[in-house]
């Protein structure tokens, strides 16, 4: 029995020492994430500007580029046209002349890029942007790096391993000392609501927080977890790094004659086309289709060649981490499941160190009322 509660406040102060060491990252943290599993239902209310469109028909891919080119800066280049999955834009990105070689931001941040929303039955320029402005983008960058290029990716990854362990240790804190467990999922476990609140969520929170902590931990050290997964071994070009590439400037092939290049390879309603870059003369043509052979396609830009390839980040267990931690693709009921497990954490940062507080004043007024029995008893 004693073994028994000595582990239990070993795992107390574990518990609440995460909780307040992380409670000031961990509220924003999780809000953010929860906001982003309907990222593109949040994009259409705060940008409706965006998606002011007129119609579903669509233009040659040469007649958006024309349209974003007289919207760009001279120099700007074309980067990618993105062809709408629904009732939405044409986007079409672009690389500022202004970030040169290097296509974007330093190492740690993502390239930048000038996005031009067209409407696709006419090409009218709806709106320019850059691609790292709006709520959405910052949300994005505040749950991926705490808004940290380069270290904050890391930060990220290892609040990922602290809200693990504190997932495990608060159900075992949860776990009722006397009688069955289902004791423990009373309301009315404390005299304070908050603790009751503390309690009942955690109990409810700990099992999607202990994945979406995973998950999130993975997508911060690919290649820890991937040598974990034996897939380290599975090495190509760095994503990341062919993203900051600069697009060429004068390509010999049109979108046009890529598309049915690339449509001799594979089939599929077309997403999008990828510009050649300074590092790759490749263009890279996505059909709809996730998961399906073919559905992404390299056509050289000198030889026109075309090549089926994976799409990018297609398939292994880093696509499927990614899928289950931003819910994409995963179904309303999963996507509810990781809302909550983003709003829950938050209500459990806020009453735990309302519970610590309130513990330190009791504490302290116990230890006023011992001093004054000690000072009257040698009086």
């Amino acid at each position: 029995m004693m073994n028994k509660l000595a582990w239990r406040r070993t795992w107390f102060q574990v518990h609440k020492w995460i909780g307040l060491i992380l409670a000031i990252l961990i509220v924003p943290l999780c809000l953010s994430g929860a906001a982003l599993v309907w990222d593109e239902p949040l994009d259409r209310l705060a940008n409706a500007a965006r998606y002011a469109v007129s119609g579903d028909r669509l233009l040659a891919p040469s007649a958006y580029v024309a349209a974003a080119r007289a919207a760009l800066k001279p120099g700007d280049r074309i980067a990618q046209v993105t062809l709408p999955d629904g009732h939405g834009p044409v986007v079409v990105a672009a690389a500022p002349a202004a970030a040169g070689k290097a296509g974007g931001k330093g190492r740690g941040g993502p390239p930048s890029r000038t996005m031009v929303y067209l409407d696709p039955p006419t090409g009218k320029v709806l709106v320019v942007a850059d691609r790292n402005a709006g709520l959405v983008r910052f949300l994005h960058g505040l749950h991926g790096s705490l808004q940290l290029p380069g270290v904050g990716r890391t930060i990220v990854g290892w609040i990922g391993v602290a809200m693990m362990i504190s997932s495990f240790t608060g159900l075992w804190l949860w776990w009722p000392t006397v009688g069955a467990w289902l004791r423990g999922l009373r309301w009315r476990r404390h005299r304070n609501t908050d603790t009751n609140l503390h309690y009942l969520a955690g109990f409810w929170v700990a099992l999607p927080l202990f994945v979406l902590s995973l998950t999130g931990a993975w997508i911060s050290f690919p290649a820890f977890f991937g040598a974990l997964s034996g897939q380290s071994a599975q090495r190509g070009p760095d994503p990341r790094a062919a993203a900051r590439a600069a697009p060429i400037a004068a390509p010999a092939l049109t979108p046009e004659a890529v598309i049915a290049r690339a449509g001799s390879v594979a089939r599929g309603e077309l997403r999008s086309i990828s510009w050649p870059t300074e590092t790759s003369a490749d263009w890279t043509v996505a059909f709809a289709g996730d998961g399906a052979a073919g559905s992404s396609v390299k056509v050289a830009d000198d030889s026109g060649v075309a090549v089926a390839a994976p799409a990018r980040g297609q398939g292994g267990i880093a696509r499927l981490m990614r899928r289950i931690h931003d819910g994409t693709g995963m179904g309303p009921v999963w996507q509810t499941i990781i809302f909550l497990g983003g709003l829950l954490p938050a209500l459990l940062a806020v009453t735990g160190v309302i519970m610590w507080w309130r513990a330190r004043g009791w504490k302290a007024e116990l230890a006023a009322k011992q001093r004054a029995k000690r000072g009257l008893a040698r009086g």
